[in-house]
């Protein structure tokens, strides 16, 4: 419990990657952390997608920063060179929230292992946008079934990331 308690309160957004491709070992274990993530009566509603492949990420990237005013020149996905994207099945009712789930389970596994990463925002944008769903129709996905959710970029942290900040005082209400 305590190594568990550890990762949760030391995991951090990393902003500056390697270019160095993370193991293969590290991304399925991050992979099977997001797979078990609760989900409403336990149905599964998300998808991640793995893009590992440096002409999609940039893609990928290109499309994120339409959706964020004044990041059109900038690499939104800070150089990782993987990209996990969460997608939900529209028609449940907690879709969001079970994305969300995955995606911190993506997080913290990606910690644990030593790997850094991000959630990167612009997900739900990305993926009602015509380009959006023309990837989602290529890779297989019904465009119209999926909301975007969250991508979480995963890379070896080429700076250390900056300390926690202290809990605020009210963050708890004890009724």
């Amino acid at each position: 419990m305590e190594a568990t308690l550890y990762d949760l309160k030391n995991r951090r957004s990393v902003r500056k990657y390697k270019t160095e491709q993370i193991k293969k070992e590290e991304l399925e274990k991050i992979l099977e952390a997001g797979t078990y993530a609760p989900t409403g009566m336990g149905i599964q509603s998300p998808k991640i997608v793995v893009v590992q492949d440096k002409e999609t990420i940039s893609k990928l990237s290109k499309l994120n920063a339409k959706f964020e005013p004044g990041s059109e020149e900038e690499d939104t996905f800070y150089g990782a060179p993987t990209v996990l994207i969460v997608l939900a099945d529209k028609s449940r009712p907690t879709y969001v929230e079970d994305g969300s789930l995955v995606m911190g389970n993506l997080l913290n596994a990606a910690y644990a292992l030593g790997v850094g990463s991000c959630w990167i925002h612009r997900a739900k944008e990305m993926f009602e946008a015509e380009e959006g769903k023309e990837l989602l129709k290529a890779w297989g996905l019904d465009a119209e079934k999926y909301a975007g959710i969250g991508n979480c970029i995963l890379g070896y942290a080429d700076e250390e990331a900056a300390p926690a900040e202290p809990r605020k005082s009210d963050y708890i209400v004890f009724v």
